[in-house]
């Protein structure tokens, strides 16, 4: 079997790792990508561990980003994610990932894509799978991006360079209304489930969110514990499914399993102890409310950014059943989210303008660092060229 090489580097962002690559070196018709991302990833791993690729055997390890210059008035790059399953052949672009959207802006710096501006940069970037722009600032230094430095974030040892990221008009991003069915509760109605009550939110990403009580869960379990119960996972993502055709996303319940990436689960509840994955315990003092997020079928180590930043705008939505979960004492400008890693700090802009919600932005810090660059190397004939 021959192989053949694709330039491209390996990056961590918050608290997931992708592929990245320039749009100029795949191949020019995009029905050819998604099996080349399988090939680099490992997919399908019947196994669940990618051991013949570059993936890492979860969803936040499983991930490609396609950048190239914007012809975009308010853009400088703009940024494609591809969600590559692990054990399933399938690739799904229907989503952003906010984590990876923060290497994005030190990619571009460091390949030359955009030029560093002294010693803090910002790169604006248009998010195709969202037509969203994202404001991407972070420090940079003799003309590429600085990635050492002291924020700690939850889910990731160590410390690195804040990448602060706004997100410019949030609502809307996967299906162009902040409130897809123009309510702030629904009842959502689930065979073998019940009639459950739901708030369905598109800001950055699309979620579905749902109190833990009314289905029967704490929301304090760790995702191993969830992972343990196929019954509880089917139940979420019976839900996932139903609220999909109820968003508008997909037309009918079969399309709508074949959409991975959107609607998000979210679980969510009242601020309580937090345990978390490394043993320790996040007091309620610290906490604003709870979440647990189920997408591609696992629950997350740690809360992907733009649901974070839909249960942030969700959070400031009255009555919505975040709004109703959220700690009374919650500040005004930034909320705490308690997840399995500890604490996620997000903030949101959201206001009521003539009778309808409106989120003019969110944003938070990240780090990012680059892992390798060079080449990696993909079997077949449609790896491209070096």
């Amino acid at each position: 079997m021959t192989q053949q090489a694709l330039p491209a580097a390996f990056m961590r962002g918050g608290t997931s790792k992708a592929l990245m690559v320039q749009r100029s070196h795949l191949p020019d018709n995009p029905d050819e990508w998604p099996s080349l991302f399988m090939q680099a990833m490992g997919t399908p791993d019947p196994y669940g561990r990618q051991l013949d690729g570059m993936g890492g055997g979860v969803s936040s390890l499983s991930k490609v980003c396609i950048v190239s210059p914007s012809e975009h008035p308010e853009a400088d790059v703009d940024y494609t994610f591809a969600q590559v399953m692990v054990k399933e052949a399938h690739v799904d672009y229907r989503g952003n990932c906010g984590n990876m959207s923060s290497a994005v802006g030190p990619f571009a710096v460091d390949q030359g894509l955009v030029e560093a501006a002294g010693d803090e940069t910002t790169v604006r970037i248009l998010n195709t799978n969202t037509n969203k722009i994202i404001h991407s600032t972070f420090q940079t230094r003799d003309g590429r991006a600085l990635y050492g430095g002291d924020l700690a974030i939850p889910g990731v040892s160590g410390t690195g360079s804040p990448i602060r990221l706004d997100f410019v008009d949030p609502g809307g991003a996967t299906t162009q209304k902040l409130l897809p069915t123009g309510q702030v509760t629904d009842q959502l109605d689930v065979p073998g489930v019940g009639t459950l009550e739901v708030s369905m939110v598109d800001a950055a990403n699309a979620a579905v969110f749902v109190r833990a009580a009314d289905i029967g869960l704490t929301g304090l379990e760790l995702p191993d514990e969830l992972e343990s119960q196929p019954d509880v996972m089917q139940m979420l993502n019976d839900i996932r499914i139903h609220a999909s055709v109820e968003m508008g996303i997909a037309p009918d319940l079969e399309t709508a399993r074949s959409i991975t990436i959107v609607p998000f689960v979210a679980i969510v509840r009242d601020p309580i102890d937090n345990p978390t994955l490394s043993g320790g315990t996040v007091p309620i003092d610290e906490i604003d409310l709870i979440a647990r997020v189920i997408s591609n079928g696992q629950p997350h180590r740690a809360l992907p950014l733009t649901v974070s930043l839909c249960t942030a705008v969700a959070a400031r939505i009255q009555g919505t059943v975040v709004s109703q979960v959220l700690s009374s004492a919650a500040p005004d400008d930034h909320l705490r989210l308690g997840m399995p890693s500890g604490i996620l700090t997000v903030g949101a802009d959201v206001t009521q303008r003539d009778g309808e919600w409106v989120a003019y932005s969110g944003s938070f810090y990240r780090t990012a660092r680059l892992l390798f660059d060079g080449q990696v190397w993909v079997p077949g004939p449609n790896a491209g060229q070096a």
